[in-house]
């Protein structure tokens, strides 16, 4: 098994273990859903369907196209010499008409090859939108838990204050201390209150936020499991990248699209040649004059033609060099924009890898400054009974602990965060790579299905049933709330 098997089975291992270990929600469970039900990626899937008739489309040029016509007309007033009336006074007629194109200066050929590469570049975008919204799943669902965390720690931390206020408030009755030291801990507990607000909100926000992203409420959600595949180098990173970055292959198809629009325009200089036909029949109905019989004119007509049609342009007013320097031009316009795109795949590559690595050592600090906090304020209230520290000495202490365990649990979303935007970057988060499918009822959409339904489609009458939304609505979902679980005080 190759490194691209290995990552995508250490990844799908990771997220079914998740899914395995409990019934909460886990971040499986929401990027099925997103990938079921998001309607950024069901429409970029609708989008992509329509781009495959552009092949269709562009093979009917160069294919035989056959038409009919019928006509009737009857003749309301005429004027004639006595009995030399030789006009009918009904006609009915019906003509078909074929034209076969044999030869169209490469125009066809070169517009068929343009519409299957810019179908491959929309299968590539189609792929860059899928790793698009997983990464805002992914962020939405470390959000959600972020959140939930700095709830809970806030919460916590109104209640310690609120018992150092009451038993700062004891202190002071039996005059052990001042009424400043009540005023600071009034004070700190209202500041804290107000944290606790602002932290409510921003779960809210996120829970309102993985709704939309995701399609449902959150419940509870597990954590989220290991990252598999992480390069160890940024120059590795930028490898893979650089081989399977969807934005990136999608701009390369799109040059080699504009190329093959450069040879089609330039067939309009070029002749064509078809090959034509036609039917004509004529019916007066009986209404033919005994004159016109007699001197031989047929109550009836009929006539077949078959021929070979050239046409050769002489001059077109420039119109044809227009169109190629247009081409020409857009294919330079989409030269540059492939290296665009390769130097941001390269800076976003690094920049992640860099913020994986930051967001790592801020977990490694941080994780030491909680640990050293938790002694520090350990250390302050014992001193305190002695009368060595103030009560001020405690807020501060206590405050400090809150800051380093949000900075701790704010870390460790970043670098997951980061973490997963770096796969993106790679071209390793897609549905495939996460191996969404080994969980039963889930199939993988694959747009090849629908451009081999269509792409030989000969015939006038077919189209598909009149479209209904695949994404999920979420008018029904109730207003979130800020409710967390209990936990347990420090």
């Amino acid at each position: 098994m190759g490194g691209r098997g290995w990552s995508r089975l250490l990844i799908g291992v990771a997220l079914c273990a998740t899914s395995a270990a409990s019934r909460a929600e886990s971040l499986r469970d929401a990027l099925v859903a997103a990938y079921q039900g998001n309607p950024d990626l069901q429409g970029a899937r609708a989008s992509q369907r329509a781009t495959d008739e552009n092949v269709p489309i562009a093979q009917a040029s160069g294919l035989p196209s056959l038409s009919g016509s019928v006509y009737y007309a009857h003749t309301i007033e005429k004027q004639a010499n006595g009995d030399l009336d030789f006009y009918p006074s009904d006609t009915a007629s019906a003509s078909t008409s074929l034209n076969a194109p044999v030869y169209s200066g490469g125009g066809v050929r070169n517009s068929v090859r343009a519409a299957k590469t810019r179908v491959e570049a929309g299968q590539a975008s189609l792929r860059s939108t899928e790793s698009g919204v997983f990464s805002s799943v992914v962020a939405a669902y470390l959000d959600v838990t972020l959140n939930t965390a700095i709830v809970g720690l806030n919460r916590n931390n109104v209640q310690v204050l609120e018992v150092n206020l009451k038993a700062t408030t004891d202190r002071f009755e039996i005059g052990d201390v001042t009424r400043t030291d009540v005023a600071q801990s009034n004070s700190r507990l209202a500041l804290a209150r107000a944290d606790l607000r602002t932290a409510e909100a921003n779960l809210i926000s996120a829970r309102e936020h993985y709704i939309q992203v995701v399609g449902h409420a959150p419940g509870d959600l597990d954590p989220a499991p290991p990252l598999a595949g992480l390069p160890a180098s940024p120059d590795e990173a930028v490898q893979i990248a650089l081989d399977s970055n969807p934005d990136l292959a999608a701009a390369h198809y799109a040059t080699k699209a504009a190329d093959y629009d450069v040879r089609s325009a330039s067939s309009a200089r070029m002749p064509k040649i078809a090959v034509v036909g036609s039917y004509n029949y004529t019916d007066y109905l009986g209404t033919l004059s005994p004159l016109a019989q007699a001197i031989g004119s047929l109550p009836h007509v009929s006539t077949a033609q078959v021929g070979l049609q050239a046409t050769i342009p002489i001059y077109q007013g420039g119109g044809p060099s227009a169109q190629i320097r247009q081409a020409q031009a857009n294919e330079g316009a989409a030269q540059d924009k492939e290296i665009s795109v390769e130097r941001q795949v390269i800076a976003t590559v690094r920049a992640d890898y860099a913020s994986l690595q930051a967001a790592n050592d801020n977990i490694a600090m941080n994780q030491t400054a909680v640990e050293a906090a938790a002694l520090s304020l350990e250390g302050v209230r014992a001193e305190n009974t002695v009368g060595n520290r103030t009560i001020l000495n405690i807020l501060d202490a206590e405050q400090e602990l809150l800051n380093a365990q949000v900075k701790l649990v704010t870390a460790r979303r970043n670098a997951y965060v980061a973490g997963f935007n770096l796969l993106a970057a790679m071209g390793k988060a897609q549905a495939k790579d996460l191996a969404l499918d080994n969980e039963q009822g889930v199939a993988l959409y694959d747009p090849n299905v629908h451009y081999e339904h269509v792409r030989s489609d000969r015939w006038d009458w077919h189209e598909d049933p009149k479209p209904e939304p695949d994404a999920t609505r979420t008018v029904n979902t109730s207003a979130q709330d800020a409710k967390v679980p209990p936990q347990p005080m420090p």
